[in-house]
Formats: structure tokens, C-alpha cells, sequence
């Protein structure tokens, strides 16, 4: 029923699936461990933008990109730590590194476990020692993506022993067709436009015809969004644990994607400190997210 395949396309593709649900995950390690397909009934929930994605030197649109260390971007892309002045593009470095595969297991569901590790590239815009592993779990209808974050300062032959500051989030590209057919329940009455800071009250729906939309809604009273695709017949609920104090809904007129990403902290918190995690040395922290589709 479950089985994991390598394929070699551009990059080294690892390929979860669930035969019997005709579900499919595809994760590429090499560009930033991130989901690049997934499948429910044989059928496309993902957004891939394949031009960008086939240069490596560009960032990816599409998919699922981690965000690590920061969600969104910083004033100039810099941030102040002890005094020092770090640069940081916009939601950091984890999308665009190579990942590791260290683990698989394709018994009662397919799953992979990724991990990215602190190096020198990492050190010089982010002074902290770190671990990440990320686990992508698919069964049936259901994508559950499982997130460790370790402090290894002070534990390791680099970087003595300090409190790690970090926000991290999901950026998930939902492909759609039309967006008038849209529909969403988010736990928040009220958005702010992250472009103009204009503050904007929710009715469930987005208005197709503006440019850009780039709204961050918080705080959540709920840890769960439903995105209903009326044209596709198509429900997907995003769950995700107390970690994430704000969901973000971005879109671009002309372009065939949504995007609904839960972030744990706002833009800019590694200067602002709002809402950003505190991991002490040694410690790990877990965060975790649900996606579930269904058609009706």
C-alpha cells in the first residue's frame, strides 16, 4: 500500500505514495528540503512555478518552502544581535540549503525525515548552532509535516553555549484555477494588510481582482483553516499547534496559486522580539502541522 521510490529528475526526488488512495508526495532534499508535489485522488493540490524551480540560483515559487530563521522579510534584510549587525533575505536561509535524508519508513504510512545542520554559510548571518528535522508523513488524504528545532550551541566544536532567538512557518502554494470559487474559515476577524498596514475586517473571502494580496492574520483563536475550492469540489484544512501565532493568506492576480502559511512569528520579530521563540542551549523545541484534503 505505502512505498518510497528515489527518482532522478533534475534533482534527486524522493516520491511517497499511497497506492491504495492514489495519494503522492514528492520532497527534493537538495533544494531546501521542501515538498514539491502532493497528490490526493490523483490529484494536484500544489503549485509549482517549473522555470524558477529548474535554476538553482533562484528561490522557488511553488511547493512547500520551509521558513527558518525569520518568516517574511527584515527592514534592509538586517537584524541587530549583541551589538553586531546580521543580514537575513527574506525567510531566511533553510528554503534555499541542502537537506539530508536520515531517515524513511514505509510500513503503516510513507514518511521521510530531513535535517538541515548549522555550517559556516549559516554562522555568518545567523550566529547560533542548530538542528532541524523535519518529518513528512503522508497517508491517505492526510500530510502531516513534523518539525524538531535543537540549540546546539555550547554542545558542539563551534559556537559557545546561548539562548537561539527563531521564528519559523510553512509557505504552502495551493494551485487553483479560479479564485472567485474560493472560500476560507480562519480563525481571526480581522487581517492586516502587510503592504499598505491597513487593517481589514474577514468575510471569508478575497477579492480576485486586486494586484497583490498579502494579509497576516493574528492573533488566531483557533488551531485550524479550512480553504474551500468550490470549482475543484475540494476542502483542505490546515491544522497546526499552539506554536503559530499567525496565519498569512498571499496571492497575485494573473498567478494560478493560493497561499495560506502558518507562521510562528510576524515579520521583522528578530529585531521587534514580538512573539519570536527562545530556545536555551541543548534544548529542542517541536512544532507541528496538518493538512488534510478532501473532495465532495
Amino acid at each position: 500500500m505505502f512505498a518510497i521510490a528515489l527518482e532522478q529528475k533534475q534533482y534527486k526526488t524522493y516520491c511517497l505514495s499511497d497506492h491504495h488512495y492514489q495519494s503522492r508526495l514528492e520532497v527534493v532534499p537538495e533544494r531546501g528540503g521542501m515538498i514539491t508535489r502532493w497528490q490526493v485522488k490523483g490529484q494536484e493540490l500544489l503549485y509549482l512555478d517549473t522555470e524558477r524551480f529548474a535554476h538553482p540560483n533562484l528561490t522557488v515559487r511553488g511547493g512547500i518552502p520551509i521558513l527558518f530563521p525569520i518568516c517574511g522579510n527584515l527592514p534592509e534584510d538586517t537584524y541587530q544581535y549583541n551589538g553586531q549587525q546580521y543580514k537575513l533575505k527574506q525567510h531566511g536561509f533553510a528554503r534555499n540549503l541542502p537537506w539530508t535524508v536520515t531517515n524513511q519508513t514505509a510500513t503503516d504510512y510513507a514518511a521521510i525525515t530531513l535535517t538541515l545542520t548549522s555550517n559556516g554559510e549559516t554562522r555568518s548571518v545567523y550566529p547560533f548552532d542548530f538542528e532541524l528535522e523535519f518529518t513528512y508523513k503522508l497517508k491517505g488524504s492526510e500530510l502531516i509535516i513534523f518539525q524538531r528545532f535543537t540549540n546546539l550551541s555550547g554542545t558542539m566544536e563551534g559556537l559557545p553555549a546561548q539562548v537561539m532567538p527563531f521564528s519559523t512557518g510553512l509557505h504552502p502554494y495551493f494551485s487553483v484555477s479560479d479564485k472567485t470559487q474560493l472560500h476560507f474559515e480562519i480563525p481571526a476577524m480581522q487581517y492586516r494588510d502587510q503592504i499598505t498596514q491597513e487593517l481589514h475586517d474577514f468575510t471569508g473571502c478575497f477579492d480576485p481582482k486586486i494586484d497583490e494580496i498579502d494579509g497576516i492574520f493574528g492573533p488566531l483563536t483557533g488551531l485550524a483553516a479550512i480553504a474551500t475550492d468550490s470549482s475543484r469540489k475540494l476542502r483542505i484544512a490546515l491544522g497546526y499547534n499552539f506554536a503559530y501565532s499567525n496565519l498569512v493568506f498571499w496571492t497575485v492576480k494573473g498567478k494560478n496559486y493560493y497561499c495560506l502559511e502558518p507562521w510562528t512569528a510576524p515579520r521583522n520579530a528578530m529585531n521587534t522580539g514580538k512573539l519570536l521563540t527562545y530556545l536555551q542551549p541543548g534544548a529542542s523545541y517541536e512544532t507541528l502541522v496538518h493538512l488534510n484534503a478532501t473532495f465532495f
